[in-house]
């Protein structure tokens, strides 16, 4: 663990709240050994396998893993440079009332003892978007840098027939069905940047059934995570290819497009 121990500096104490309470989620089992395809994306939930799924991902790319004294797992990069923690059983802190599940961080280079970044993922983010993220992570050769601007992430919604807020064009951008939304707003509380500098903001993202409502899950990207990269988790999270799924968030069933694959 001591190959990327800058993951294990951020304190896990206590609550970034995005919005009130948001209850615990319930899922809908359907038949023994049943899957099915489901759009949209965002409102799939993850299946129940958070955890498993993305550490398949992580495993199929040659991160190693190792359990930590909090009962966490920690995988790393084969370069060193890239860490993701799956924190569940820590319960580390929430965005939007949903405890954090997966914490993602990169540092510039192996000497530093300092993450450059940090990436945040709820229980219920669909982990598509979350592997394509870290797939994405894995294949630069500088995965602290970034080149491109803001735009990239809204650009590339646009093509997944997202469209911008009329009062905030440049930094929001929303799903067709008002369930989702991915914004570039001022980092929540406990959001850690190596960038020391008051009022950074970075891309939050997020689903919800309506104004007022629990979320169903959120994603926080601190101020110096690459914008192409968030690009990458935004796309994913808008792209209309079907998920296969074998249980549903209960709360989303009735806005699913569900077809049984067997």
């Amino acid at each position: 663990m001591s190959t990327y121990n800058a993951l294990q500096e951020t304190p896990w104490t206590s609550e970034a709240p995005l919005s009130s309470n948001n209850p615990s989620e319930s899922f809908h089992s359907y038949p023994e050994d049943s899957v099915y395809r489901v759009t949209p994306r965002h409102l799939a939930g993850d299946d129940g396998a958070l955890a498993e799924r993305v550490g398949d991902a992580l495993a199929g790319i040659g991160w190693r893993v190792w359990p930590t004294a909090r009962g966490t797992l920690l995988y790393v990069s084969p370069d060193g440079l890239c860490g993701a923690e799956w924190l569940l059983a820590s319960y580390p802190f929430e965005l939007g009332g949903l405890p954090v599940a997966w914490q993602v961080s990169a540092r510039p280079d192996t000497g530093s003892v300092m993450v450059e970044w940090n990436a945040y993922f709820t229980v219920g983010v669909p982990h598509e978007p979350l592997a394509d993220f870290l797939l994405a992570l894995d294949a630069r050769s500088a995965p602290s840098v970034g080149f491109d601007g803001p735009e990239v992430v809204l650009d590339e919604l646009g093509t997944r027939g997202w469209f911008r807020d009329a009062d905030r064009p440049h930094t929001t951008a929303f799903d067709p069905g008002f369930s989702a939304s991915v914004s570039l707003e001022p980092l929540p509380p406990l959001v850690q940047d190596g960038d020391p500098r008051p009022g950074q903001v970075g891309w939050q993202a997020w689903a919800d059934l309506g104004f007022g409502d629990p979320y169903l899950w959120c994603a926080s990207f601190s101020s110096s995570v690459p914008h192409d990269l968030a690009a990458v988790f935004a796309s994913s999270v808008a792209s209309p290819a079907p998920v296969m799924r074998r249980t549903l968030p209960a709360r989303t069933e009735d806005r699913l497009s569900i077809v049984r694959c067997d």
